[in-house]
């Protein structure tokens, strides 16, 4: 009974120790800068509300992404803007459809923007992006919790020079997508090569 006790008291202290060293990675992630002189800007999916396509919106944390975007690339009016989402089980349109919509409303011009819209994953995302547009100094705009794993994928990917912009996440109505990058990243670690 007694290494019974001690066996899972030690299972639990290292699954707590990887769970802390995924979330210091992940928080790493939130001090990117972008650079100066881009290839592409990359907006990475998340989310997308309503009820048809007339109706879809972007979700609070894809609105967060996007309106951190806007500033930069206006700053970059010939940069290609890439928004990359394929459509969810229960998304009313593809993520980069909506994306697209909520740029042009927001003033982007059409022909800055192109879509991605077959992606269901962030390595998707990327590799799929670059069938695109060829670049080689790519910004990724996705949320804070998100942008580590993003960079570590970009990279993966082939992409010598990746920085980014990452859009606040909000405590405690984002802790379930934290939750959720905790296992993402422990798997893309371990297996998206």
């Amino acid at each position: 009974m007694h290494w019974l006790k001690i066996t899972s008291l030690s299972i639990v202290s290292f699954g707590f120790c990887i769970l802390l060293i995924l979330g210091l990675l992940i928080f790493t992630g939130k001090n990117t800068q972008p650079t100066d002189k881009p290839d592409a800007i990359l907006i990475l999916g998340a989310r997308v509300l309503g009820t048809s396509k007339e109706t879809a919106l972007p979700s609070r944390v894809l609105q967060a992404r996007l309106d951190v975007a806007i500033p930069y690339i206006k700053q970059h009016p010939e940069t290609p803007v890439i928004v990359s989402g394929g459509q969810g089980a229960d998304e009313p349109a593809t993520e980069a459809a909506v994306m697209k919509q909520y740029l042009l409303n927001k003033g982007v011009p059409e022909k800055q923007i192109l879509l991605e819209n077959r992606a269901t994953r962030t390595k998707e995302n990327i590799v799929n992006s670059q069938k695109l547009l060829s670049f080689k100094r790519l910004v990724i705009v996705t949320s804070d919790f998100h942008m580590y794993r993003s960079q570590l994928l970009a990279k993966r990917a082939g992409i010598s020079n990746v920085s980014g912009i990452t859009a606040a996440s909000s405590f405690p109505k984002d802790i379930k997508n934290f939750g959720r990058e905790l296992l993402s990243l422990g798997y893309a670690l371990l297996f998206d090569w």
